[in-house]
Order: C-alpha cells, then structure tokens, then sequence
C-alpha cells in the first residue's frame, strides 16, 4: 500500500471506537473493508497531491465529526538507550551475576530505585505464600508505579491505533517492540523479508525493509541496544542487519544447509547468539565472527522450533517439534551448552513459544516459563531449580492445534496486584489471562484479526499491544484512556 493510503487508514483506525459503539463487530468489519478498499485504490496510480488533498479532507471531516483526538501520555519516563553499541559493549562484560544483571537489563527508572524496592521486597519475602506470582500488599512503589488499577482496567486495549499490512498474504509468524522503547516494532514474513516500523511521529510509517533472505525468515532477535537485528530463514542462513540503515552486515549459513527456525541473543553478551534448525541441532554462534562457538552445541529429538534464555543468561531452554522442552547450562565465560533436563509436555506436539521471567530479586517467588505447545491450552510452568527443571503451575484454553502460535509475559507484571499473559490463537482473538485467577482468567479478548493470530508484543509501558497473523496483517491496538 503506498504511504498516504497507510496514513489514511491510520486516521480512520484511530476514529474507529467512535463507530456504532455497541456494535464492536461492524468496526471490524469496517476497518477490514477499508483497507481492502485502500489497497485496491493504491494501485490506480493516482497523483501524489490528491492522495494528500484526500488525507487531509478525511482529517478534517473525522475530526469535525468524533472531535480531536489527544495522544496518550506515559505514566513512565521515556527510554534512555545505550550510547555504546552491540558488538563494542559486549566485549568487556563482567563476572559479577549482579553486575551483569544491572548492566544486562536497562530500565526506565533508575538502578536506585530498584535497589530501594529490592530492600522493601527482601523485608515481605518471607511472608508470601510458597508459590505465589503477584506482589505483596505491602507493596506500595510498585502499586503506585502501574497506576494502582486492577488487571481488567491496566489491560483495557480495545481500539485499533494502527494497521500495517505492508506483507499482505504472507504470515507474519514473529513481531517485537525494540528494547526499552514505546514506538520502535519490527516483524518477519514468511514473503522472505523483515520491516522495521515506527509508530511516533504520526502517523505510523514502515522506517525500513530488510531484504536480502532467499526464503521464508522465521525468526529474529533484536539486540539489547536496538543496533542490529538477527533472523533466520529457511534459506539456510542466519543474517545480522543494522537497523538504522537496513544494511546487511553478516551472511551466516548453516554448515549443514538446514533451515533455521529460530533465534535468540545470549541477554548478558549480544555478541552470541543461539540458533535452532531443522535437522534437531541448536548452536552457539559468535556473530562478530560469523564462527560457531565451541561446545555451544547440542541436538534435541525433534525441530528446533522455540528458544529462550532466563534473564541472567544461564539457563537456556530449547523446545522441538516432538512435545520436548530442553534445559541448558550456558558457560558465561566459554559459551559451552551443557544439556541439563528434559520434559515432555505432549509426545508430538510441537513447542512453539517458550517465555521465560523471573521474579526472584522483585516481589514474587518463582521463575516461570510461558509455553505454547500444540495441545490447545496455554501453559504455565515453575523453574523449581538451578537447572531449569519444569513444574506446571497453570494452564489456560485456547485454539491451538497445529499453527506457530506465540505468547508473552506482561512487561510491567511484577508491579501489579496480580500477573497477567497474553497469547495468540488460531480462532483469531489475541487473549489476556490473569495467571493467578481460578476462575474466569480471561481479563481480556481482542477480536479484529482475519485468520490465526500467530504473535503478540507489548511496548515497554504497555501503552500499545502488536498482534500478527497469519494473513500477513499487523495490528496496533492501544488502551484505552482513563
């Protein structure tokens, strides 16, 4: 779709929850139409002047209409990204755990702070229930940090902020907001190319296009200072890019020519990345180098299909196409795999998604794993130990049965009285469920999409949820104003 027409729908997607309001599913309908309708217009080459003369008389006639509308404030400070970028920092990186773990993990407050809470955290800790997720009441910061609201009204999205459908017929089976910021998205499409969005200054634009992949890109990985990205493909090569300009700076390919499915950055040395293939192997590879590291192998029973790492960069866990989910101890110093544990959630079923969060040095016990296996439930898991060893603790129903479908933990979860998850489904609804209700977990369902929503990915505030499907359609929503 050319740019104006983007802009155009952009400005009838932020007017659509005006529309019939006791109606949700004509507004739908109608969005749905429009950029159908955008899309077939955009290829009649009309002249740039009057595509613009259009925008601003929709503009006005919108606004005169439904009246302005003002953007949404944060309740927290803007991101403050790293001068150094990846490869230089990523050099020096220190043995210290709680060093690494205050440098690997950059916030939107400051490390004081968090110290402070640390403190206040330690002096409750005793006092929680064995097991429980959600903060203490004594809790007050946090509380006071996420608004002091309760899950339904923190996750009240409902109105469509925007709509790319630049990869049109082609799944987007992966899409993530950029570290530590509110307006930085990017997604890959099984059309062999990946898109870096911006969503501020409106209206929302594709920044750029990242081309080069010969086949299908089925995974990426931003790197901690947003400097580059890496993806996957099934052409066989795992590719490092600078978003900035979209260049290509490394072509790697797989010694054994399979296709890689996935990808993750070692979180304390983005200079290392973990890629998952086709013929069951999972490797280590140094991306400053383009080498594999050695001992930074393993193989599973199945597909590589899912990676993830715990939030210090010790354990990995790796999930194949055959029901198994892997734990690996990763060596900081060496970038040795050491194969620990094995659980088997469903023997054939494939492992989608793995999420992995800790909450251990904040206000709740556990560390958690989010999994989505093709077993048409949502699953919660406990880390009960130093080697990544799996207890499930709940799971959630959903549509699942055969797509990649992926799901995520809630950034700002360990603030709230409760703790919430978001999941994709192939019935096309992105679904939120509070993880420490009993009954009725559902807090929220978003209905818009046109076939199986296969990713979902919070900005660093939560002010704006992305969802993707299997259609190639991207949808912004945002949440509602108080």
């Amino acid at each position: 779709m050319a740019a104006v027409w983007q802009q155009v729908l952009a400005v009838d997607a932020r007017y659509n929850a005006y529309r019939t309001p006791t109606f949700p599913q004509f507004r739908t309908q109608y969005i749905r139409r429009r950029s159908q309708l955008l899309r077939e217009n955009a290829k009649c080459g009309f002249e740039p002047g009057l595509r613009r003369q259009y925008l601003r008389l929709r503009s006005q006639l919108l606004a005169l209409r439904y009246g302005p509308l003002s953007e949404q404030s944060s309740f927290r400070a803007s991101s403050v990204r790293s001068s150094r970028t990846t490869l230089d920092r990523m050099e020096d990186f220190e043995e210290d755990p709680r060093a690494q773990g205050a440098r690997g993990h950059r916030r939107s407050v400051s490390r004081g702070s968090y110290q402070l809470q640390a403190q206040m955290n330690r002096a409750v800790y005793d006092e929680r229930p064995p097991g429980s997720l959600v903060p203490t009441s004594v809790a007050e910061a946090s509380r006071a940090m996420a608004g002091d609201t309760t899950l339904s009204e923190n996750y009240a999205f409902a109105g469509m902020h925007h709509i790319f459908d630049q990869h049109v017929d082609s799944a987007v089976p992966r899409l993530q907001f950029a570290n530590d910021d509110k307006h930085l998205l990017a997604c890959c499409s099984l059309d062999g190319t990946l898109s870096i969005m911006t969503l501020s200054p409106s209206p929302p634009t594709v920044k750029v296009t990242l081309k080069g992949h010969g086949g299908p890109v089925t995974d990426f990985a931003w790197s901690l200072s947003n400097d580059i990205i890496v993806s996957t493909s099934l052409d066989g090569t795992l590719r490092i890019w600078n978003t900035e300009d979209g260049r290509c700076i490394r072509e790697v390919r797989d010694p054994e020519s399979s296709e890689l499915l996935c990808c993750t950055f070692q979180p304390m040395n983005n200079n290392l990345t973990v890629v998952g293939n086709s013929k069951h192997h999972l490797q280590v590879v140094n991306i400053s180098t383009g080498k594999k590291v050695k001992g930074g192998s393993s193989k599973l029973t199945g597909r590589v299909l899912s990676l993830s790492f715990d939030a210090p960069g010790r354990i990995l866990w790796a999930g194949d196409d055959r029901g198994s989910i892997f734990s690996f101890l990763f060596d900081m110093a060496t970038g040795k795999l050491t194969k620990a544990k094995r659980l088997v959630v469903s023997e054939g079923s494939s492992i989608c998604s793995i999420s992995a969060r800790s909450w251990i040095s904040r206000e709740a016990r556990d560390p958690s794993l989010l999994v989505n296996a093709c077993v048409n439930k949502l699953l919660l898991y406990r880390v009960v130990d130093n080697d990544g060893t799996l207890q499930l603790k709940r799971s959630f129903p959903i549509q699942h049965g055969s797509q990649h479908v992926h799901s995520i933990f809630c950034p700002l979860m360990s603030f709230r009285q409760g703790a919430c998850v978001v999941t994709g489904s192939e019935d096309a609804c992105v679904y939120f469920f509070d993880v420490e209700r009993n009954t009725k977990a559902i807090v929220n369902k978003l209905q818009g999409h046109g076939g199986p929503v296969l990713d979902v990915s919070f900005n660093c505030d939560e002010s704006l949820l992305a969802s993707a499907d299997s259609t190639g359609m991207v949808i912004i929503w945002r949440r509602e104003q108080k």
